[in-house]
């Protein structure tokens, strides 16, 4: 059973920058697409990026340029880099993680079908203006 914690949320000024952690744990072996949504008050579910353990990155289009998502060696732990927040940012962010065939590029259609098994409990950005 594969457990997702994330942090590194906070409240921050507009043009300030955070980094988000997902921490894993209970990982079987293989391949796994990691991702990252935001969900804003009165408003639906959003991707922002995802990643596979090959190192391939998926980036939602209104996600390129500000956001940056990596993971470390082992694949157990995945980032998301947000840069210039904007009040808009201020959301519950969320990472998860689905298994997937290495070398069968599945992470982005994972990603932008939200088909993920485990889910974590997500990270609180408030960004004031």
């Amino acid at each position: 059973q594969v457990q997702l914690v994330e942090s590194g949320g906070g409240s921050v000024q507009a043009g300030g920058s955070l980094r988000l952690s997902c921490a894993g744990s209970g990982y079987a072996y293989g391949s796994y697409c990691h991702g990252w949504f935001r969900q804003a008050p009165g408003k639906g579910r959003e991707g922002v990026a995802a990643i596979e353990t090959d190192g391939t990155t998926t980036y939602a289009e209104s996600a390129k340029g500000r956001f940056t998502i990596s993971q470390d060696h082992a694949g157990n732990t995945v980032y998301l880099q947000i840069n210039n927040l904007k009040p808009e940012d201020t959301a519950m962010y969320s990472c998860a993680a689905e298994p997937v065939l290495y070398g069968a590029n599945r992470c982005a259609a994972v990603f932008f079908g939200a088909d993920f098994e485990y889910w974590g409990q997500g990270t609180q950005v408030t960004v004031s203006s």
